[in-house]
């Protein structure tokens, strides 16, 4: 009876799943009001599809470098093979083109834990890492960026929400980091602190240690720049490609608008969040929404395609099927969460 209850306490929410689907139609309805198809079809005949390919390709390579970083966060943990490590990233970007609420992050966690011998929880704590860094990385761009462009009102009260969070999370990690410093320094088998937190949050924080203070973190912060950096010169090419004569620095607010955007639960390949934070951004600089609406339409298909090709050989080359995908996607959440039988 007990394990009854336990599985419908760990069974997932269809809440956040509903939200994601239902903020997706708002946003897809809100741009369709301004998608002129007339219009988009002759633009489409006007597209330089050497810079679609340029901006494609930037994509592409911004995500081998997120493999190459995970890698270097992994390090301390054991040897990664980089081919594993991409593999596993388009593997789950094909996931989360097809899955709402971006369940790629567990699969490819997943994958690289089997591929290659590191405890999952280890991998899960090196994607949070990932994402504070990038989290960080982004408010940083944000703070240069309002500095070098006139960003509305609203645009500046969300970089100063966002700065205030994130020196918040970072403050926090530091001292995390500081106060396991003390602790291994003087006794390497942590024994003192067990007592006193759970054994996994300890471990969780030990893991945390290993990878902030470990030499390959610096060459992860690198990679962790070079990233964005390849996805502004993917979305500018695009931009070049469709006619949008705008500034570098405008693709950089624009990444900026949509990456925040996309963070909300959303429906399968952030499909309708995209386009409508895309518009959002390309209204900074005065481009007419139904403009606007033709481009975030063509970039989302074109940015899209590559992950939908690479990410399926990636799948099949990781042995699993849509089948078996389907069923990790479901099962990983509920075994993440579960509670360790173990005393």
């Amino acid at each position: 009876m007990s394990e009854i209850v336990r599985s419908e306490n760990l069974r997932p929410s269809r809440v956040p799943r509903y939200v994601g689907y239902g903020l997706a139609l708002v946003c897809l309805a809100w741009v369709v009001r301004y998608f002129h198809f007339v219009r988009f079809v002759r633009e489409l005949a006007d597209v330089d599809w050497k810079w679609v390919l340029v901006g494609m390709s930037f994509d592409v390579l911004s995500y081998v470098v997120q493999g190459l970083r995970w890698k270097f966060l992994l390090t301390p943990f054991g040897r990664v093979r980089l081919t594993r490590s991409i593999r596993a990233v388009f593997a789950g970007l094909f996931t989360n083109l097809i899955f709402p609420l971006r369940p790629g992050e567990f699969l490819r966690s997943y994958l690289l834990s089997k591929s290659d011998d590191i405890t999952l929880g280890r991998v899960l704590g090196s994607v949070g890492v990932e994402r504070l860094v990038d989290l960080v990385i982004a408010t940083a761009s944000l703070a240069v960026v309002s500095l070098l462009v006139d960003l509305p009102r609203r645009f500046q009260r969300a970089a100063d929400l966002l700065g205030v969070i994130t020196l918040v999370l970072v403050t926090i990690l530091v001292l995390l980091i500081f106060y396991l410093e003390i602790k291994l320094g003087s006794n390497p088998e942590p024994t003192m602190a067990r007592h006193r937190l759970p054994g996994k949050v300890m471990g969780a924080l030990i893991d945390l240690h290993s990878m902030g203070t470990a030499p390959s973190f610096y060459a992860a912060v690198f990679a962790s720049i070079l990233i964005p950096f390849c996805q502004v010169l993917g979305l500018w090419a695009m931009m070049r490609s469709y006619g949008l004569r705008l500034p570098f620095l405008a693709a950089v607010v624009v990444l900026l608008v949509i990456n925040l955007g996309v963070s909300l639960p959303n429906a399968p390949a952030n499909v309708g969040a995209y386009q409508l934070f895309c518009v959002v951004g390309l209204s900074v600089f005065d481009i007419d929404r139904t403009g606007a609406a033709n481009f975030s339409t063509f970039a989302w298909f074109a940015l899209n395609l590559p992950f939908a090709l690479l990410g399926f050989a990636a799948l099949v080359r990781s042995g699993l099927s849509f089948r078996s995908m389907r069923e990790k996607v479901a099962g990983l959440p509920r075994q993440t969460l579960k509670p360790s039988t173990q005393s």
